[in-house]
């Protein structure tokens, strides 16, 4: 039975559309989860053959469930994961225990914000940074680090926007420091100039060695206590000097990591003198990324991504073309939801493809601290990204959290 192992799983989302392709692909689904929750709710997941608990921070504990599957007979064709931070973990386990076309170096690399950024240093699409170990002592000193303002200040590790704070002084950029070091004692913070300029986030798939552009898509970012990407403008057409600067900073990355095959998504700024990396990592975004891709083109990226990793030759073949715009409703106010209503009258509007509500009745909820507490979203398509972009805001304005305060 051929079998593709996930390590972790979210209940929507990329990681769970790459195990519904998995399925619809003819493999045997095996996800090794760490949320007692999702056993309980066993019933939500058919498409998973195999739900098992196991603390996926232990790697032995996982390599048990994995000897187990091997004796049951299971032909483990890859070991993967569509999560952040368990992707080089899975590339570990695919080293020994299957053919694994990517490369777990490469990954670690891109994984880790101060291995990108000190790998990348000598590149003009790195920003300034400075590296901030555990052993140096507060106060900063800003003559030999020579800090501009703003900053943003961030952990190493870092995702979904939990751990980046920004800076507009030095007793600003100090007190964000110590809040990071406080919750993470013993990681390396960086502080990087703020880069002004529209951000786009860039899919890409590489096999042996072709670069293939999944998606070109530029982000509209909510600045409140975190920086919160709400919108999401897919490129149906891409003006030629953008496509091509791009391309030249994405080979230059793949050849950098000697990455003959791998998927990764670049977050990056068009700022005045060019393109300026703010983060890479190796996997498609998450959330409604594999969605909206498919809304606009008609393919899935989750599942030609599963092709290169049984080693096949995906192709990202449109079958349409279109604009796409995904509105992510974020909240004000924390407490109890209590209801949510307007879902249908959004999902009418002419233009939109999908409406999608996280949290039950009775779930807490919070103004976003980390792209995690965006509540919903709402895809829509048009013949232009304005038009897109309206129908997608217009039927988010239909839909309203009910909210007791506490």
């Amino acid at each position: 039975m051929k079998t593709i192992i996930f390590i972790g799983l979210n209940k929507s989302g990329s990681s769970r559309e790459a195990v519904k392709a998995a399925n619809e692909l003819g493999y045997y689904t095996v996800v090794l989860t760490d949320k007692e929750k999702q056993i309980q709710q066993r019933s939500e997941y058919i498409d998973v053959h195999q739900l098992t608990l196991v603390d996926i921070s232990q790697i032995e504990e996982i390599k048990k469930q994995i000897h187990l599957l091997q004796q049951r007979g299971n032909e483990i064709v890859t070991i993967t994961s569509f999560v952040a931070n368990y992707v080089q973990i899975a590339s570990l386990l695919a080293d020994e225990y299957c053919k694994n076309y990517l490369s777990t170096e490469a990954i670690g690399i891109m994984e880790d914000k101060e291995k990108t950024r000190t790998f990348f240093a000598s590149q003009p699409f790195t920003p300034k940074f400075e590296l901030v170990t555990k052993d140096v002592k507060l106060p900063l000193d800003s003559e030999e680090n020579h800090f501009r303002f703003p900053a943003v200040v961030k952990c190493a590790s870092s995702t979904g926007s939990k751990d980046v704070l920004f800076a507009e002084s030095m007793k600003e950029l100090e007190k964000n420091v110590r809040k990071l070091r406080t919750k993470n004692p013993s990681e390396t913070i960086i502080i990087e100039e703020y880069v002004v300029g529209d951000q786009y986030l860039v899919e890409v798939l590489v096999t042996s060695w072709r670069v293939q552009i999944g998606a070109i898509i530029k982000q509209e970012i909510t600045k409140g206590r975190r920086f919160i990407v709400t919108g999401y403008g897919v490129l149906a057409e891409v003006p030629s000097n953008i496509e091509e600067s791009l391309l030249d900073v994405i080979e230059t990355i793949v050849s950098m990591l000697e990455l003959q095959n791998g998927t990764f998504h670049l977050e990056i700024r068009l700022a005045m003198d060019g393109w300026k990396l703010i983060e890479i990592n190796p996997r498609i975004s998450g959330g409604a990324m594999n969605r909206m891709i498919e809304a606009a083109f008609g393919y899935s990226l989750v599942e030609e991504t599963l092709r290169m990793l049984a080693g096949e030759d995906p192709i990202l073949e449109k079958s349409s073309n279109y604009f796409v715009y995904t509105q992510y409703i974020i909240l004000e106010s924390k407490g109890i939801l209590e209801k949510v209503t307007g879902k249908k009258r959004a999902m009418a509007t002419p233009g939109v493809v999908e409406v999608y509500v996280k949290p039950k009745s009775g779930t807490y909820v919070t103004p976003p601290l980390s792209m995690g507490h965006r509540y919903a979203y709402v895809i829509a398509r048009g013949e232009t990204l304005e038009e897109a972009q309206s129908i997608a805001k217009q039927a988010a304005s239909e839909i309203t959290f009910h909210v007791r305060e506490e």
